[in-house]
């Protein structure tokens, strides 16, 4: 099963987010603040991170997360709320593997992760 944290300041999104992926087949785990989830990764570091950009220290938490042994095995999603050229550039150069656009859908999240799934089975 691969492990994934939402690391958002919203209840109701780590919420929504969670009730989604864990359907398909994640374990989740969500935590509010850029500190607790450099805290988790420290422990155990996810095979995917959602990390949202509004978080305070969203890109640091990016940068640690690269810098870290195994830090570039681990899939990292930039939540945002408008695609703005600079923030998307910005997470890029900290590390971001890619985007997702809040909120979040359903019918998105099931694309993504279950290809993301799929992969991982196939390995």
């Amino acid at each position: 099963m691969l492990r994934l944290l939402i690391s958002d300041e919203s209840e109701s999104v780590r919420e929504a987010a969670d009730r989604i992926l864990s359907e398909l087949g994640f374990a989740v785990t969500g935590c509010a603040s850029a500190l607790d989830a450099m805290a988790k990764c420290d422990s155990a570091l996810p095979d995917v991170i959602i990390v949202d950009s509004n978080l305070e220290g969203a890109l640091d938490l990016i940068a640690n997360i690269r810098l870290m042994q195994s830090g570039n095995s681990t899939r990292i999603l930039y939540g945002v709320e408008t695609a703005d050229l600079r923030h998307l550039m910005a997470a890029k150069r900290a590390g971001a593997d890619d985007f997702l656009l809040k909120p979040y859908e359903s019918k998105v999240l099931h694309a993504l992760f279950d290809e993301m799934l799929a992969k991982s089975a196939a390995a």
